[in-house]
């Protein structure tokens, strides 16, 4: 509070002139004094303390653990204004005390009575420093020396006490400034720390703007506290900028370190702001960055999807030179319109390189837009490549047709063209015949490949037409034919009879697929003796721990060896292994012996006992108490004379682990004997057998994790069955945000273990936890819980398929949640997660 608050405006007078002084004599106490004044008696006891509190608070800690000395100045006034100032200081006075000077009255009588006074009412004023008299100045002199004094206790000290009063005001109007400033500073920082990045352009640039509005103002806020502290400074050095002879006096060198201490504080407090600011700015620029990339891609996409639509619209290769022609043309249209929207597509997937180069926060984003745009150009590129390949082709053949058809016309009207009455000469047809052959010699220039083409067939008609009447005609100018003999082609010898090496392969696929079946029967029949006998070894173990170590605690003769810590606590140690002695011995291993002859039965005597195995997880969810248990009292004679009796070269805790290794070995078995079974009778009551053991695996697993649970009010059992459980990391993204400052970054993920319930989603903190040099525990804290009936999920976050939002209350609360591992979480799988219409779900 400001000097000029301490007190009523009537009693101000006396406070202005108190005074105080830091340094004094030899060990540099702090010296108060107290000048004649009136009114004192009259000041209220509220506004004497203030005065005083705020006078012992002045000095340095060290100053004032030394001890204040005090001067009462009461020359001029009576005993009874003596009294009223010790009586005040001894019961107010706030700081430690070393002296107390009173400059008594000076008149005679007033004098004799405050020597009397102070003789009857010392123990009165419950002092525990001594109270010195003093009659005159000259013997304060003797205390404490003239260069400490003020001149009105005749001293040489050079001080105005309302220029210090000036002073003292200043500065406490400028420590307010600074702590004023400060908190502006802070609350703006948490303001811009608990801000959520808008989802578009538009509104990340007012954000932007807005934040550095605000920044700036802040800043001139700051430049404005800075110079307010300067010129403090200036105006308390004045004396000696005035005057090199000049000194400041030790109160003025107090207030100078004061000055430099809240300036110093105001720059420590300015470089922390900058150093955020720099931080939230660039994460703002970076954000403007992603969303004008987010738009721009946006934008590039659309129009290379209606390009590549249109591209996949071109399927017509063309019927004639013409319409090959006019597709091409359309083509080269297209290619020429798609040149832009291909540019930019390739000008952003640089720009987005230049943000991951540049440590943008969402490469995660950036990164799959930029190939998703690389892969649309070149499929772009690739399919135009390959449609001008095809059209190139269609082109090239459709020239050839037209040549063929034409060539095919010109003969037609060629042999049309030969009158019949002129070959009949022999001049005649010669001429006919040379016409003939001239133009049969260019039908190699218009000779097409494929052999399926019609007008490959017209081309030959017209061919066979020319060489019918080129026959003719050499009958004609031919004037002697001589006969040509037949000669009969010599007769195929006929096929070869097949070998009959030739059915052997078959033969032999037969014989090995014969022998692969008998193979895998013989290996079937292997696993169901192994897992037949495992069993009987199995109960015999468990008969021998029930009999040799659970019976023999309730032996009269051994009682006294048995540990006090697990008296009556039989139950902890062995769990429900009688029971599962029980279900074995009675039960299923009756019903494995059976499946020796009719091995297909295996899995259905497993999905028969679905039920009953489940006291395994029951067993697991006891393991941990057991294992702590067998910790305090494993080294116990009795369990030692206990195996002795058994012969046993373990000890009871590696027997207590045989059901747990048991049902795993269940698993192994099934997968051996499913590999042996594919495709035949049984197979599908084995693939659900080995579903169900895996089953109670996990559920065992699950419960042994859920029995750690601390924190939690309620009854975990009571949350329905529990679906899923895992470690995650967990972004947390709400509109309210709490009163503290939060981590300027606010990028870093918190380590939650979360519990899927069919009704509720625990998030718990994994603590783990040394258990007398064994190996760690784990156990998990609740730390916060969400009814699955209010839920709403969003599967991927950003297209990133190892992320997902929960969220709720209009998004109020928002939980960003990403897998550990690099398997996407399989979030559409559980049922309790209902989430709103598509419609409804936040981009």
């Amino acid at each position: 509070m400001f000097l000029t608050w301490l007190c009523s405006a009537e009693h101000r007078k006396w406070l202005q002139k108190s005074a105080i002084f830091f340094v004094q004599g030899k060990d540099g106490a702090p010296i108060i004094t107290f000048p004649e004044y009136a009114g004192f008696s009259d000041i209220p006891d509220e506004d004497f303390l203030n005065v005083v509190t705020y006078l012992t608070s002045i000095p340095s800690l060290e100053a004032a653990s030394i001890g204040f000395i005090i001067i009462i100045d009461r020359r001029r006034d009576k005993w009874s204004a003596v009294k009223a100032s010790l009586t005040r200081i001894a019961g107010a006075f706030p700081g430690n005390l070393q002296l107390v000077f009173v400059l008594r009255p000076s008149r005679f009588i007033q004098r004799a009575i405050a020597d009397i006074g102070i003789k009857l009412y010392r123990d009165d004023f419950k002092m525990k420093v001594p109270i010195i008299m003093l009659n005159s100045i000259s013997d304060l002199h003797g205390y404490i020396d003239k260069s400490q004094l003020t001149r009105e206790l005749g001293g040489t000290l050079e001080y105005g006490h309302s220029q210090w009063i000036h002073h003292r005001t200043a500065i406490e109007n400028f420590a307010m400034t600074v702590k004023t400033t400060a908190q502006m500073l802070q609350t703006f920082g948490t303001d811009l720390a608990e801000t959520e990045l808008p989802n578009d352009v538009q509104c990340t640039e007012e954000l932007l703007s807005s934040h550095t509005e605000q920044h700036n103002k802040l800043k001139d806020e700051l430049k404005l506290a800075v110079k307010q502290g300067a010129t403090l400074l200036t105006c308390i050095r004045e004396p000696v900028t005035r005057s090199a002879t000049s000194k400041l006096s030790p109160d003025e060198l107090e207030n100078v370190a004061t000055v430099e201490r809240l300036l110093a504080q105001l720059d420590e407090t300015e470089r922390a702001f900058d150093q955020f600011w720099s931080k939230h700015h660039l994460k703002l620029e970076q954000c403007l960055q992603l969303r004008h990339f987010e738009q721009d891609f946006r934008e590039v996409k659309l129009a290379l999807d209606n390009l590549m639509e249109m591209q996949a619209g071109f399927t017509d290769i063309g019927d004639s030179v013409s319409r090959v022609e006019h597709i091409l043309k359309e083509r080269k249209q297209l290619e020429e319109r798609g040149q832009e929207p291909l540019e930019k597509a390739q000008s952003l997937a640089l720009h987005g390189d230049q943000l991951i180069q540049n440590n943008h926060y969402a490469i995660d984003s950036i990164r799959p837009k930029c190939v998703e745009l690389r892969r649309i150009c070149d499929d772009f590129a690739n399919e135009t490549k390959k449609k001008y390949d095809i059209l190139g082709k269609s082109l090239e053949l459709h020239k050839q047709l037209d040549k063929a058809s034409q060539w095919c016309e010109a003969g037609i009207y060629l042999l049309a063209s030969q009158a019949v009455d002129k070959c009949q000469s022999q001049e005649g047809a010669e001429t006919a015949l040379c016409d003939i052959e001239r133009f049969l010699e260019t039908a190699s220039d218009h000779q097409l490949l494929n052999p399926h083409l019609r007008e490959i067939e017209s081309q030959s008609n017209v061919q066979e037409m020319f060489e019918k009447r080129q026959v003719s005609l050499k009958k004609l100018a031919a004037k002697q034919t001589r006969p040509v003999q037949p000669v009969a082609p010599h007769p195929e010898s006929s096929p070869k009879r097949a070998s009959p090496k030739s059915i052997r392969p078959v033969t032999l696929g037969k014989a090995q697929r014969k022998m692969t079946s008998g193979l895998l029967s013989l290996h079937s029949d292997h696993i169901i003796n192994e897992l037949i006998e495992t069993e009987r070894v199995y109960v015999e173990e468990l008969q021998s721990i029930i009999e040799g170590y659970a019976s023999e605690m309730d032996n009269p003769d051994l009682i006294h060896l048995i540990p006090t810590a697990v008296s009556n606590k039989k139950e902890v140690l062995f769990g429900n292994l009688t029971e599962i002695y029980e279900f074995h011995n009675r039960i299923f291993l009756k019903e494995l012996e059976n499946c020796i002859e009719n091995p297909e039965l295996l899995g259905r005597c497993f999905l028969k006992r679905k039920e009953d195995l489940q006291i395994y997880e029951k067993y697991c969810q006891n393991k941990p108490r057991s294992e702590a248990l067998w910790r305090q009292c494993g080294d116990s004679l009795f369990f030692q004379e206990c195996q002795r009796k058994l012969d046993q070269k373990l000890s009871l805790d590696a027997y207590l682990l045989k059901p747990v290794q048991r049902i795993t070995k269940y698993q192994l078995l099934l997968k051996e004997m499913l590999k042996c079974s594919k495709n035949s009778e049984g197979t599908a009551e084995l693939e659900e057998a080995l579903a169900t053991v895996l089953d109670i695996i996990k559920s065992a697993n699950d419960s042994m994790h859920q029995i750690a649970i601390t924190g939690y009010e309620g009854d975990v059992h009571e949350l329905g069955k529990l679906l899923l459980q895992g470690s995650f990391n967990v972004w947390t993204d709400h509109k309210k945000g709490h009163n503290k400052v939060k981590d300027l970054a606010r990028f870093k993920p918190m380590q939650r273990h979360l519990f899927l319930y069919a009704k509720i989603l625990l998030f718990c903190k994994k603590r783990e936890e040394n258990t007398d040099g064994h190996e760690k525990s784990p156990s998990y804290s609740f730390k916060n819980s969400l009814k699955m009936s209010t839920v709403g999920i969003t599967e991927n976050v950003k297209g990133d398929n190892k992320k997902f939002e929960i969220w709720y209350n209009g998004r109020e609360e928002v939980y960003i949640i990403q897998v550990l591992s690099s398997i996407p979480f399989p979030i559409s799988n559980y049922p309790v997660f209902n989430p709103p219409p598509p419609c409804l779900l936040p981009s």
